[in-house]
């Protein structure tokens, strides 16, 4: 089937395009299809700003050499429910995915695992991450520190903490898994670039001038400003805690020793994550306890809403429906991202979307 710009693009397609570019970048094939999985699957989400959107800013790390093509990622098992993954700076989805095969293999013996990364990549979406534990029945936590600081202490006027991100994954019965997916920040940078490429104003309490602390609407004066945390000073203070779990008790970088993904495409990152898998089952019979966890998400779905409101939303919901409409319908990707994408294409001699 061809992919037409305007139109619903396949998801094989887009695989397809990731997969080739991956290869003409010094990726091994096994690696190329897991990167491609794992980047179309933040696209089927909706995590928009880090699947295929990403592609050209990898490609270009792949050939300056700032990331490992052919990495050898080492596992170090630290303690019976520990381990560090260290990722010899391949891309972060191909460390973090080992990551997380490692927690739950660890949680199977132990009943919970941490597994934290050292020397990887940005890895995308964190909620992809966090549901990898979901395929073994077990409960998914995912952190990392974000690639840039884009974000002040609470009351500052400099960017030293990343949007870093926590993911939760519980499984379900009937229903879909629950899970939860939050930048720091009010809002992912990634938002911030797709705002930019599309030109499109920003809302006018997600970022301000370090300089007068007026809100920037303007999407290409970003660079320039600071992007505000959630919640106030509870953000900026989760930010610090999950960037010194993810970064600092790795190895990894984190606060002013970090290096801006966007900015330095000639620089290693070395990008700090951590995964825990949780077994449920230790705690009770697995089949009560997602029967308990589908019987609570129908009473809080079926709750009332406040006037204005057509439902009460649960964190999963979502996802799930336009996974599915994804997997069935394609992808809806942007003018701007497409003119990019075809012209990457041209750069790498492989085939452009329209042509797959």
């Amino acid at each position: 089937m061809k992919a037409d710009v305007g139109k619903r693009i396949p998801v094989a397609a887009v695989k397809a395009l990731i997969v080739d570019a991956m290869l003409k970048s010094g990726v091994p094939a096994a690696d190329a299809g897991k990167i491609a999985k794992l980047m179309v699957e933040a696209d089927l989400i909706g995590a928009d700003a880090h699947g295929v959107f990403r592609l050209p800013q990898y490609v270009t790390r792949l050939k300056l050499g700032s990331t490992n093509a052919k990495p050898s990622i080492k596992v170090n098992r630290t303690a019976p429910a520990t381990a560090l993954v260290d990722g010899d700076n391949g891309m972060g989805h191909l460390v973090v995915a080992r990551a997380a095969e490692t927690a739950i293999e660890l949680a199977r013996e132990c009943g919970v695992a941490w597994v934290g990364c050292v020397m990887s990549g940005h890895a995308g979406a964190a909620g992809v991450y966090a549901a990898l534990p979901l395929k073994a029945d077990m409960i998914g936590i995912y952190s990392a520190v974000a690639n840039a600081n884009h974000m002040p202490l609470a009351g500052g006027a400099e960017p030293l903490l990343g949007t870093n991100p926590l993911a939760i994954a519980i499984p379900a019965g009937e229903e879909p898994p629950l899970v939860l997916d939050i930048a720091t920040s009010i809002v992912s940078y990634g938002t911030i670039k797709n705002h930019r490429l599309q030109n499109k104003p920003l809302k006018d309490d997600w970022m301000v001038d370090p300089k007068t602390g007026e809100a920037i609407t303007d999407p290409h004066k970003s660079m320039e400003a600071l992007l505000l945390p959630m919640a106030g000073y509870k953000g900026a203070g989760l930010a610090l805690m999950l960037g010194l779990l993810g970064g600092t008790l790795n190895g990894a970088l984190f606060g002013r020793d970090c290096v801006d993904f966007n900015l330095e495409p000639g620089k290693v990152t070395n990008t700090g994550q951590f995964v825990v898998a949780l077994d449920p089952s230790k705690f009770q019979k697995l089949d009560h306890f997602k029967a308990e966890v589908d019987r609570h998400m129908r009473e809080l779905r079926n709750s009332k809403p406040l006037p204005g409101n057509d439902a009460v939303r649960l964190p999963g919901d979502a996802r799930a429906k336009r996974r599915a409409d994804r997997v069935a319908n394609g992808l809806a990707l942007p003018p701007e991202l497409l003119v990019q994408l075809d012209k990457l294409a041209g750069e790498l001699a492989i085939k452009p979307l329209r042509e797959r």
